[in-house]
């Protein structure tokens, strides 16, 4: 897999991050996260799945992403054993001369995708995909139990999942099915308790006045919800209201306490309520929708009234 950093560095000269498809360099949006978008490069030949991250104010703090970033990929490959992409970096610089990281996975296609999957299948192929979805969770805790100085966190969203050979005129989801996981741009692990990544560096695509209370007040809240499994996997549940397929939720919750109770059994997990997932998207919509109608005004006070450049990609509305 081969980084086209030219165009790369030509994207960064040009950027629209109103009208990312308009730019002088030609995207394809392939998804939009909260925080950032993936796109391919459509003058590339290579297949290739980029995010941006434009959070760092030196060439010191970039190179240690990429050394934390690397390290994350590893361990989840080689001593968890999740499958995951190919994977490279590039980082080039902005006309203000700071350093923008792109993020390189090698693209897969777009129907095998969990998301996008988990609209084709009836309610019991869901369930089935949600089992081997829990089978790769379960890796990443066996090894946080197993290894006493160094902890993982993951985000188990079915948009960062990706299921080898599927059939999308066939849905259908086979019981030795393989997964592959991608968001592996944020490296979430802690060695000795001590986060690798900088918590200011998640901050910085905030709005620059929501940044000191989400710091405050709810930033160690948001980092600690990935390295449980537990809410990791209400997370997991709750993302099928955003996805439209609340009539799915009930089995699923039904699916995950059976998984937990008998091939998780170990981990001594609490059963997941209906009304805890509830309570869960409640929230977490509430705290989204503040967060990216603060983006929105952040970026016009930049852009339109002191004539800044404004980072980020944002999201268009988003239905939830």
């Amino acid at each position: 897999m081969k980084i086209n950093v030219d165009l790369l560095k030509k994207l960064e000269k040009t950027i629209d991050t109103y009208h990312p498809e308009r730019g002088q360099v030609p995207i394809k949006i392939l998804g939009y996260g909260e925080i950032s978008l993936v796109f391919e490069l459509l003058n590339d030949p290579a297949s290739i799945a980029y995010k941006r991250l434009p959070v760092f104010e030196n060439k010191r703090q970039v190179n240690y992403y990429i050394k934390i970033y690397d390290k994350y990929n590893k361990i989840l490959s080689e001593r968890v054993g999740l499958n995951i992409p190919e994977y490279k970096t590039a980082w080039v610089e902005d006309p203000e001369g700071k350093p923008v990281l792109y993020c390189a996975q090698k693209k897969l296609p777009p129907e095998s995708i969990g998301n996008k999957i988990i609209h084709d299948l009836n309610s019991q192929n869901v369930n089935k995909l949600i089992i081997l979805v829990m089978r790769e969770l379960k890796k990443v805790w066996k090894f946080n139990i197993e290894n006493e100085d160094l902890k993982l966190g993951l985000d188990g969203q079915i948009s960062n999942f990706s299921l080898g050979g599927y059939d999308p005129s066939n849905p259908k989801i086979p019981e030795d099915g393989v997964l592959q996981y991608l968001d592996t741009s944020t490296p979430l692990y802690r060695k000795n308790g001590i986060e690798a990544i900088n918590p200011d560096q998640l901050l910085k695509s905030l709005a620059f006045f929501l940044r000191p209370i989400v710091k405050y007040m709810f930033v160690q809240e948001i980092l600690d919800r990935y390295y449980d499994w537990r809410l990791v996997t209400i997370d997991l549940i709750a993302n099928f209201f955003k996805e439209q397929l609340p009539r799915l939720i009930p089995g699923i919750v039904k699916v995950t306490n059976k998984f937990f109770a008998d091939e998780a059994k170990e981990f001594n997990i609490e059963p997941i309520t209906l009304k805890e997932v509830q309570d869960y998207y409640k929230s977490d919509k509430m705290i989204w929708v503040v967060v990216q109608n603060s983006r929105k005004i952040d970026r016009f006070i930049k852009t339109k009234l002191l004539r800044r450049r404004y980072l980020f990609y944002l999201p268009g509305k988003i239905q939830r």
